[in-house]
Order: C-alpha cells, then structure tokens, then sequence
C-alpha cells in the first residue's frame, strides 16, 4: 500500500535553492547535466550494503511541485529574483533516473543512482535522494546482518521507540523487512506497507495485576490462540516460567490450544534460555518458543548461540533501527558530466584524497556472475555505451592498482541499473515489499561466503572498463597542477 504522501519539495538543502537561481540567471536552465548517487564505505566494516529506499525516492519524484506558500517563503529571503520564482511556480520534473533495484547488494564507488536532466532539476533532488536511500539502505544493511547471525532463527524489529524520529521509525521498519527481518512492533507501518505487526505486552502489564500469574491468566484468556508471556518481570526461573507452565495448562490447553511462546528481556539470555527449555520441555511444552530481546546486535546473537543459547526468535530494537554502531551511510550525490552542442562532456572531482576522487563520464554498472555456481565475480562501471559482451573471455582490472587483472571466463553479465523516469515519467513497476524482501534474499545468497562474513570480509571488487579508466586518468592529468 502506498503511504501517505506530504509536499516535501522543500525538504532540501538551501543552497540547492541558491544554486538553482544562480543557474537560472547565468543562463544555465536548459543545460542537461548527469550526477551519480554513490558510497565510499560499508558500514561496520562489512563487504557489502544492502540498496533500500528507491519506493520514497520515487515518490518524491513524482510529487514535486512549489507551492504558494514556498514561493512566498522563497520571496521572503530577499535572495531571488521575480523571473526565478516565476520558474518555480510552473516547475515540472522532467529528468531521466536510472537506480539499482530495491533489495540487491551495492559496493562502495559505484553509481547506484544516476540522474540526467536540467541541471537545476537534477541538482535540486540531491537532498531527498540522499536522505531516502542513505537510512533506508543504512537499516536494511544493518538487519541483514542481524538476520544471518540469527541463522535462520526469526528476527523482529522492535526499536520504533528509540527511532530518530517518526520518519526514522517507520521507514526503517520498511527496511529492516527488506532486509530480513519477519515483522516490526510498529504499527503504522504494517498498516502502510503490510509488514506483519508483532508483540505482546511490556513489564507494566504485569506489574498492574496484583500478581504474576493473574496478569498471565489474563493475557492467555484475552489472546489464547496467539499467547506469549513475558516472564523476566521478577525472576525468569523462580516464578516466571513456572507460572506460565500453570497458566499454559489452566487457560490453554483445556481450550485446545497451544502457547506461542515466553520472552525474556534481561539476564543472562544464554543461561536463563536453556533452564526455560528444559522446564518447557518437562511441562509437555516443547513447542513453546523462546523469544530474547534486550539490546540485541548481530554480535550478541551470534556469541549466544555459539554459547548454547536456546532462543528461537529475536526481537532487536535500538541497535537496529539506528544502526548505532555505524549509525551513517554516507552516500554522495556528485556531476559526472554535462551536455554541450549534442556532446557528454564529463566532469571530474579531483582531491587529495584518493578515496574522493569522482568517477567522471554517463555511465552503466554491471555485475558479473560466475555461469557454473551462479555466484557474482565482480562489478564493472563502463561508459554508457559499452556492451559486455559475455559470450567471450573480458578482462577485469584493479583501477588502482592496474596491474591486479583477470579474465574473467563462463559468465554472464547483468546491467544493475534500471530505468525509473524517462523525460519526467515513471516508466518503472514498483515491486510489492514481499517481491523485494524476498529479492534481498535471493541476492545476498549470489555472494560468496567471504564476502558476507563479519570480520575481514573478502574485497568485492567494482572495477572500471579499459575506456572509462582512461578517461578518468585523462581528466586527472588535465586537473594536475
């Protein structure tokens, strides 16, 4: 279902509005231009970054127009000229955008969005374009990892209340499905998007009854069929799963049901995990989930299981849903070329820092999978009029360390960016959530296992083609100085 849509034209940085006008009056507004959204790093030191984020891009899009009320803030600032505004009010976006799709592994360098149009236009979307695949692909990251740790156990996203802000809550709960997880303890976003809306209760419903077990009875005969009680309240194994075991046989199972689950939201998960197995197994209740919760990380889960531990499902929130470990993507937005008399001209940012140096030209990104396994080799940005041609060995290089090459035999190659906008329009089907979820899954699983480990993965290269490489280097001897 598509969300509820506000006028965010104006969320953007304010010199995208100053440039704009000072594009306007140096005569620039039919000057067609081409800028690549890219990342330099994954976040937490991992080997790839899972792309979210393209559904709200799109629809921001679609919706841009200035309003009276923004026309009248922009006359306010004193700083723009009549015949500008006048260009606002009868705005219409008519770029081409190219992206990769929702749910597919992305590497650092490469264009995973790329825009060509007027240059005030494709400049002007800089802001939303950042802001919606920047967080939504930083907490599908961050949850795909969660989820491979949990191996194969089911991890719910539970953070909205330590989300920065509505937006960061529900949108995140948006990708962290994207990348794995099962549901969200959000509601409005299972309302928006379908993402299944899970929980139980919190500590306060137990400590409302005058005991433990009363306020269990109550909640097994209000939700008998969907019962999972939350037993750290006082003591786990002392009187918490002992008087869930009660209320299971009291309350459940004289209806003919059977307890969905406990969880357990402090202590030693590890220890206290295993001693609640054992009881719930004793009691005739092996078919009783053990779900942890507490400050949960991929790390955490990870070392828990290796230690023993007896949990069935995860409910992770803050580490999560901020991705507090790395909590930045860092996505840029940067020119690549313009247009002049018919001709791409491209454009270069030169730095002393090597890692900002841009990828100039109109490019296409490629990925090449091995056709026996079935497992992607590397990427490959070309000019946008190169073809790959994988009925033939091709030849792979590092672009900075040149002498790093390998050709590459018995594969295929697949363009990764996919047309969103031609002159303004949106020519792209969105796929549903479920479609792009299950995509993610589908994608991550091309990756070898030394690509997705946590610690040193292997480098997936992204290298650039003979022509592209020397037209980099060209443009860097005429910016030497």
């Amino acid at each position: 279902m598509k969300e509820r849509q506000l006028n965010l034209t104006m969320l953007t940085d304010f010199y995208e509005i100053t440039m704009a006008n000072g594009y306007f009056e140096n005569g620039f507004v039919e000057t067609v231009a081409y800028f690549d959204m890219f990342f330099r790093k994954v976040p937490d030191g991992g080997g790839f970054a899972i792309m979210a984020g393209v559904q709200q891009m799109v629809e921001y899009m679609e919706d841009l127009h200035f309003s009276e009320e923004d026309i009248a803030y922009l006359r306010s600032k004193n700083l723009f000229c009549e015949a500008f505004l006048e260009y606002l009010r009868r705005f219409s976006f008519t770029c081409d955008v190219w992206a990769v799709p929702e749910g597919r592994p992305v590497f650092p360098g490469e264009p995973i969005v790329t825009v060509r149009g007027p240059v005030i236009q494709a400049q002007f979307v800089e802001t939303m374009i950042l802001l919606s695949i920047n967080h939504q692909s930083l907490i599908a990251t961050k949850a795909n990892r969660i989820v491979r740790a949990a191996q194969g156990r089911a991890v719910m996203e539970f953070g909205s209340r330590r989300a920065q802000g509505y937006d960061g809550a529900i949108h995140g709960a948006r990708a962290a499905y994207i990348g794995g997880c099962v549901g969200t303890a959000c509601a409005i976003a299972d309302r928006d998007f379908g993402i299944p809306a899970l929980g139980t209760m919190a500590h306060s419903w137990i400590q409302l009854f005058d005991n433990e077990i009363d306020a269990f009875r109550a909640y097994a005969k209000a939700y008998p069929t969907s019962c999972t009680l939350l037993v750290d309240t006082y003591s786990v194994v002392k009187s918490g799963v002992p008087n869930a075991i009660k209320v299971f046989n009291e309350v459940l199972v004289p209806q003919g049901c059977r307890p969905a689950g406990i969880r357990i939201d402090s202590g030693d998960i590890t220890y206290l995990s295993r001693k609640a197995r054992k009881m719930l197994d004793d009691a005739g209740f092996p078919d009783c989930k053990i779900c942890a919760s507490n400050s949960l990380d991929e790390y955490i889960i990870r070392d828990m299981l290796i230690q023993g531990a007896k949990v069935d499902t995860f409910g992770v929130g803050e580490r999560l849903i901020t991705s507090s470990s790395e909590p930045v993507f860092g996505g840029v937005y940067k020119l690549s070329a313009i247009e002049r008399e018919g001709r791409i001209v491209p454009k270069i940012k030169v730095s002393e820092n090597v890692s900002k140096i841009t990828n100039p030209c109109f490019k296409k990104l490629w990925r090449l999978f091995d056709r026996e396994s079935g497992k992607a080799i590397a990427d490959v940005i070309t000019l946008h009029d190169e073809v790959i041609d994988d009925s033939k060995p091709y030849e792979i290089f590092d672009p900075e360390h040149t002498w790093k090459r390998k050709l590459v035999e018995h594969f295929y190659a697949e363009e990764l960016l996919v047309p969103l906008f031609q002159k303004g329009k949106r020519c792209y089907q969105m796929p549903d959530l479920e479609q792009i979820r299950s995509y993610c899954a589908e994608q991550v699983d091309t990756l070898w296992e030394e690509v997705t480990r946590f610690e040193n993965p292997h480098r997936y290269y992204v290298d650039l083609s003979h022509r592209l490489w020397e037209e980099k280097e060209r443009l860097l001897s005429e910016h030497t100085f």
